[in-house]
C-alpha cells in the first residue's frame, strides 16, 4: 500500500530542537494525554507538569495556552493513529483493519476528553480529519477488495460505528472489546 506524503496539521507550538527541551516537551504531551483521558479537559495544568516531572514554567514555555496543549495532544494522537495505519498495512486485510480500528478506539478516548475544547471549524481540526481518512480508508478498501468487508460499508460508516461504541459506558474494558467485536462482525462478510 502506498501513501502520499503527509504534510500534517499545523499547531501553534513546535517541538524544540535541544535534546533536554524535547524530552520535557514529549513528557508534557504524554502527561497531558494521560491527564485529559483520566480527568477530561479540566485536568489541572499543575498536575500535568508534576506528572511530566517539570515545573509549571516549563509547561507554559512549551504551551503558552491551554488551547495550545489541547491542540498539540490532539495532533499527536492523530499522527500516531496515521502511523499505526502504515504499521499494519502489511497484515492480512481484515486483520489490518481491525488492528487499526482498535487503535482508533484508544484515540477516541483521548479525543472525547478534549473534543469540546477544540475548534472543530479550525484548519487544524479539518486537516486532522483528512489525515485520519487518508490513513484508514485504504485499510477498509483493501478489506473490501479482499471480500472480507461488506461493500456497502463506507469508511465514515465504520468510524461512526466504532466511535459510538467507544463513547458508551461499559462495565470494564473486556466488555467494551467484546461489544466492539460484535459490531465489527456486522461489517464483515461471512
Amino acid at each position: 500500500m502506498t501513501t502520499e506524503p503527509r504534510t500534517g496539521p499545523t499547531v501553534a507550538v513546535r517541538r524544540p530542537h535541544r535534546i533536554d527541551a524535547r524530552r520535557n516537551f514529549d513528557a508534557l504531551l504524554a502527561a497531558a494525554r494521560e491527564a485529559f483521558a483520566e480527568k477530561g479537559a479540566d485536568a489541572s495544568l499543575e498536575d500535568i507538569a508534576r506528572r511530566a516531572g517539570v515545573g509549571i514554567g516549563t509547561l507554559y514555555r512549551n504551551f503558552p495556552t491551554r488551547q495550545d496543549l489541547f491542540e498539540s495532544v490532539y495532533v499527536g494522537e492523530v499522527e500516531e493513529l496515521c502511523e499505526a495505519a502504515a504499521d499494519v498495512a502489511g497484515l492480512p486485510p481484515w486483520e489490518a483493519l481491525v488492528t487499526w480500528l482498535r487503535r482508533f478506539v484508544g484515540y477516541v478516548a483521548t479525543k472525547r476528553a478534549i473534543y469540546e475544547a477544540l475548534n472543530r471549524e479550525s484548519d487544524m481540526f479539518r486537516a486532522c480529519r483528512t489525515d485520519i481518512y487518508a490513513a484508514g480508508a485504504p485499510l477498509l478498501a483493501r478489506a473490501q477488495e479482499a471480500g472480507e468487508v461488506r461493500e456497502d460499508a463506507s469508511f465514515d460508516d465504520v468510524l461512526r460505528l466504532v466511535s459510538g461504541i467507544t463513547g458508551a459506558v461499559f462495565v470494564d474494558e473486556e466488555q467494551r472489546a467484546r461489544v466492539l467485536g460484535f459490531a465489527l462482525d456486522g461489517v464483515r462478510v461471512r
